[in-house]
């Protein structure tokens, strides 16, 4: 656990789960720039005034440092990210605010922002996909007076961010670079500024190939956000090309399901099968409902769909098989620590003789942590770059 000092507190602040092993920081030099700007104003731009300023709405906040340090002004935050959510929830409790609908309200990015935004502070995400979707869909609850404060580390902001607020909001600059950082300005009001009408391009539609082994001829929508949008990616294509055949009716979960094609290409073809899609991106759950709606028949047995830490909300020993093609990144940060949470908490609701299947980077070395875990791990299929690894939880526990 860690300390934020800023203008408007101090603050210790984790990352969600938690994990005292972890030594990443649940804020970055962005989010400190964008509250020191709030609370004395940069350069040209003074100071905001919170006190008197309306509805504040934080969107993209990483780990719900800016939402803890401005919630005496009852922020709303618009996530994608579920540990997020539960990261600023837990945060917040520590520092004794709560959130209670007359602190700060958590919204997703699945949800209607609040009507009226008078302070739209903006975390650059990875995605700018995902800045396109979310800027078209708070464009129309800002104003003329609305203030617009982005912030983000200099190698998250590119012109393509800046032409993406110059485009749907307003008239864009950016301010001079401080530790690796810079904020963004962006004037709705300014004469003469236009925002679109229309909605964004989001979700896109794609029909999978005839190279897509299980998944040929699938129809995939994505949502903003999810990776890869307009084709599979080469990993979740080697997967569907080697998906086990034999599930005749098994509980089967999509863990970490993106856009959902994985758990939708086992229903469509064992129809008995009990697929659960879960993610931490409420952005992914909705693409796999999009996704599973646009391949199987109504009538057949329907799917559940979970936004959540892994399968962490299922029951042990409550399911078959597992289906997982791990993220190696949080962030801009480079890490195995959630692909070996999901790969634990995949064993826990397994079935004895159930068994995990992996897609992943071969370079990743998932086969050794899978042995230690699992006492087996097997390689199903390999080529030069991915590989897909199958481990099956033993009878009997294995001494932890």
């Amino acid at each position: 656990m860690n300390r934020l000092t800023t203008p408007f507190g101090s603050y210790e602040l984790t990352r969600f789960p938690e994990d005292p092993r972890d030594r990443l920081f649940a804020w970055d030099a962005a989010d400190e720039y964008l509250l020191r700007h709030l609370d004395s104003g940069t350069g040209e731009r003074g100071p905001v005034d919170l006190a008197g300023a309306g509805q504040i709405t934080v969107l993209g906040d990483r780990w719900g440092a800016l939402t803890t340090a401005l919630a005496a002004y009852h922020p709303a935050q618009i996530t994608d990210s579920s540990l997020t959510r539960s990261a600023t929830a837990a945060n917040l409790d520590r520092a004794g605010i709560g959130t209670s609908k007359s602190t700060v309200s958590l919204l997703t990015t699945q949800d209607v922002p609040p009507e009226r935004i008078d302070v739209l502070l903006v975390r650059v995400p990875k995605s700018l996909a995902l800045l396109e979707d979310q800027l078209h869909r708070v464009a129309p609850h800002v104003h003329a007076g609305t203030v617009v404060v982005g912030a983000g580390m200099v190698k998250e902001i590119h012109t393509s961010t800046l032409r993406l607020f110059e485009r749907i909001l307003g008239p864009t600059k950016t301010s001079l670079a401080e530790k690796k950082a810079r904020l963004i300005f962006c004037t709705p009001g300014t004469p003469g500024a236009t925002r679109p009408t229309t909605p964004g391009p989001w979700p896109l539609t794609y029909t999978v190939d005839e190279d897509g082994g299980s998944g040929a001829g699938l129809t995939v929508v994505n949502h903003a956000g999810i990776f890869c949008a307009d084709r599979l990616d080469i990993g979740t294509r080697f997967l569907l090309q080697n998906l086990p055949t034999n599930t005749d009716g098994a509980r089967v979960v999509d863990l970490g399901c993106g856009n959902g094609v994985v758990g939708t290409a086992v229903q469509v073809a064992d129809p008995d099968a009990e697929v659960v899609f879960t993610d931490e991106s409420y952005q992914a759950v909705a693409s796999a409902q999009a996704t599973y709606r646009a391949n199987v028949r109504e009538g057949r047995r329907t799917a559940e769909f979970l936004v959540g830490d892994g399968v962490s909300m299922l029951s042990p020993g409550s399911v078959d098989l597992v289906l997982n093609n791990p993220p190696f990144h949080s962030h801009q940060a480079t890490t195995d620590a959630t692909a070996l949470r999901m790969f634990a908490q995949s064993r826990k609701v397994l079935r004895p003789g159930g068994e995990l299947w992996v897609v992943a980077n071969r370079h990743m070395g998932y086969h050794t942590h899978l042995r230690r875990l699992f006492g087996n791990s097997e390689v199903v299929a390999s080529e030069p770059k991915f590989v897909v690894l199958r481990a099956v939880k033993q009878d009997r526990p294995r001494a932890m």
